[in-house]
């Protein structure tokens, strides 16, 4: 009884927090709202648009941000964007492309990063190729090296970023194609960048006319949306070329892209959950058929 009381109030501290932190910064503006390939039960991947994506995370994003959980084999995988059912041409007949240690492609992209080994017979440390079977190294050898690099701030985790946020796929979307200029009211440090989809207390970047004798906005001051980050806006037009000229290299594409790639990323298997979730429903389906005829067939006869 205790846990649970302790728990509940834990629950209503924190909520009673979020409410007052929102209140304080103004709270964030509405996140856009896209039709994405992979919403809903019947929802798929556009591979295609994974593979961009993985482009864009490798172009821009992979220089501060990691994608630990993953393994360049996962590329691979049924359901990944790299995936062969059957060779393409060129490559001998012996390979098993399907599989992901012998998909071509994914032998290629990972022999393209150099991945630190060992320790070799004399004790050393060495580099090598990358192999299908290695994680996705990520920039950084450890946080302390990525909180110097990024003046105190740590680049978050990518890998599961859709579902550690609400509204992943639109909170992020609308986060890297919604970097303003800061509003006249407020003034940023040296390194913040203004984000009106990033929650934060924007009331304490007030300036000096925008507040009174006890540092409180003046009546009638409206407090921004959003917040601030140490990372700027990270895409720009035509800063990835795409290898098909029938899609536009622009921020809201590039943004796009980039979000069905790290939606696959938290969650490769989800073609098969939905596959699986339809055949079970229909499985369900029918057993419940067949048991409803079935009592009232053994019930019809019987007299009340």
């Amino acid at each position: 009884m205790k846990t649970i009381l302790c728990s509940i109030l834990a629950l209503g501290s924190a909520i009673a927090f979020a409410g007052a932190a929102e209140a304080a910064g103004g709270g964030t503006r509405e996140y856009k709202h896209n039709h994405w390939h992979f919403s809903g039960p019947f929802g798929q991947y556009d591979k295609e648009a994974v593979q961009r994506g993985f482009q864009v995370y490798r172009t821009v994003c992979a220089s501060c941000h990691a994608v630990e959980q993953l393994s360049f084999r996962n590329l691979g995988e049924k359901g990944g964007p790299f995936h062969l059912d059957a060779c393409p041409a060129g490559v001998p007949e012996s390979t098993n492309c399907s599989s992901p240690s012998e998909n071509p492609v994914v032998k290629a992209l990972a022999a393209e990063y150099e991945i630190t080994d060992g320790p070799d017979d004399t004790g050393d440390m060495f580099k090598r190729p990358g192999l299908p079977s290695d994680k996705i190294p990520g920039p950084y050898a450890n946080a302390q090296q990525a909180r110097a690099a990024n003046g105190g701030a740590l680049p978050p985790n990518l890998a599961l970023v859709i579902k550690a946020r609400h509204h992943g796929p639109n909170y992020v979307y609308s986060l890297l194609t919604g970097y303003e200029d800061a509003p006249i009211s407020v003034q940023l440090g040296a390194g913040q960048h203004y984000n009106p989809y990033f929650a934060g207390d924007m009331s304490q970047l007030l300036k000096a006319e925008y507040r009174d004798e006890e540092g409180h906005p003046l009546e009638g001051v409206e407090i921004p949306q959003g917040g601030v980050l140490a990372m700027k806006s990270p895409l720009a037009d035509g800063i990835v070329d795409y290898a098909d000229e029938h899609v536009p290299e622009t921020v809201d594409q590039y943004a796009k892209d980039v979000v069905e790639f790290l939606t696959w990323a938290s969650e490769p298997k989800m073609e098969q959950r939905k596959s699986l979730g339809v055949v079970t429903m229909g499985y369900l389906l029918i057993l419940t058929l067949i048991l409803f005829f079935s009592y009232r067939a053994i019930w019809s006869n019987v007299e009340h």
